[in-house]
């Protein structure tokens, strides 16, 4: 065979088609499918997840600061809550079951004003029988007082009888003997009477202490039992004895006490100006005074109580209101003509302010997104700082979260009662 015809039989034929394996273009478009079912689970779960889904973020509003024109700068910001310096639980003297209660929560009542009775029907026994021992007293006394003028009268005939030598000197001295005998027992009989007269009184206070009346003027915030209830002054232990009637609030003694970092407590003196501003009623300022700075310091906590006045009386104040309280730089009526204006920008918690991209940012809440604003830090008042760059009321996110993004949905957490 030639070398030419060996070169021919080396050479592909590619006439004929390549031999198909059976089944390999199904697999491949099946893979496919799956390829494109997980990328698009992927994308929706991103979309979800990143998109659809808000995050829930506390919010804090901006506040303008103040000084000069505007009002003494505040030096100290704190949180607390409104107390009453006079409040009580009003329960009865004396263990007994309760018959009717004559109040309801939110109602005024005045001193004095009835605000429940108890069973008294062995109260009015007793003072029934201490009155009727102390007729018989009397009785006893009027008695003995009858016999003692008797005696008297005596002694009177017989002196005049003695000087006619009529009776002897031995009867006369018999007769005085009686008188003074009969005097002994009527001052004895009138101490009876008095023992008797105590008694009633006894017996009074007793059914007296059936009826609970209100120490003092105020507001009930809380009725604690029922009718037929049993209520004592002493814990009997379980559920079935009451140890108060309801709790009375004297709302012109309510205050605010708040807790100051020890930190910061020489910023605050007596009688130094405040400012409150209810959680309730953000846009109500009210003003007030120290009145006194508990000399003792929380070791847990690292911080000290300080009473606060409000020189406004207003219904819409209650206890256990939650409250922000600036303390406030003394006035000086020379430095005040020549004070500055306020500055600029606005109070925001430090806790909103963070970094991004090596610059002091804050979240701003418009609508259901976080937007990005640039903003520079300037003074630090407690826990809020002034910045620039966005104006008093802008909504801001309270420390938010490292993954928060511009343009991200969130949504205010529930406010916590």
């Amino acid at each position: 065979m030639e070398k030419s015809d060996l070169l021919q039989q080396l050479r592909i034929d590619r006439s004929e088609p390549a031999p198909r394996v059976r089944g390999s273009g199904g697999a491949w478009i099946a893979g496919a499918l799956v390829a494109l079912l997980v990328v698009g689970l992927a994308g929706a779960g991103w979309w979800w997840l990143g998109v659809a889904k808000a995050v829930e973020v506390d919010i804090a509003t901006a506040t303008p600061p103040s000084a000069g024109a505007t009002g003494p700068l505040a030096v100290l910001q704190a949180t607390g809550y409104v107390t009453a310096r006079r409040q009580a639980t009003v329960s009865a003297q004396i263990t007994g079951t309760l018959t009717d209660v004559l109040i309801e929560e939110g109602e005024h009542v005045e001193q004095g004003q009835v605000l429940a009775h108890l069973e008294n029907t062995a109260q009015k026994a007793q003072l029934a029988q201490a009155q009727a021992a102390l007729k018989a007293a009397q009785a006893q006394l009027a008695q003995a007082g009858t016999q003692l003028a008797q005696n008297r009268r005596d002694v009177a005939r017989a002196e005049e009888l003695v000087g006619r030598k009529l009776v002897s000197k031995q009867a006369v001295e018999l007769a005085r003997t009686q008188v003074d005998a009969q005097s002994a027992q009527v001052e004895s009989q009138r101490r009876q009477v008095e023992v008797a007269r105590a008694g009633v009184d006894g017996a009074q206070v007793q059914l007296d202490y059936c009826t609970v009346r209100a120490p003092f003027s105020g507001v009930v915030i809380a009725k604690a039992a029922q009718p037929g209830e049993i209520v004592s002054p002493l814990s009997a232990g379980g559920g079935f004895t009451r140890t108060g009637v309801g709790t009375i609030v004297d709302m012109d003694s309510l205050e605010v006490e708040v807790d100051v970092n020890e930190s910061y407590i020489n910023r605050v003196a007596a009688k130094q100006g405040t400012e409150a501003i209810l959680d309730a009623y953000p846009d109500w300022k009210i003003p007030g005074h120290v009145i006194a700075i508990i000399p003792t310091a929380d070791r847990g906590k690292a911080t000290v109580k300080v009473r606060v006045a409000l020189d406004q009386k207003d219904a819409r104040i209650v206890p256990d209101m939650g409250v922000r309280v600036s303390f406030l730089e003394a006035a000086d009526k020379d430095a005040a003509q020549a004070a500055p204006a306020p500055p600029k920008g606005a109070l925001v918690p430090s806790a909103s302010i963070v970094q991004r991209d090596g610059k002091s940012v804050v979240f701003a809440f418009e609508g259901d997104r976080a937007r990005v604003r640039p903003v520079v830090p300037g003074q630090t008042y407690a826990d809020l700082r002034l910045v620039e760059g966005i104006p008093a009321g802008t909504r801001v996110v309270r420390d938010p979260p490292a993954e928060l993004a511009d343009g991200a949905r969130v949504a205010a957490k529930p406010v916590s009662k």
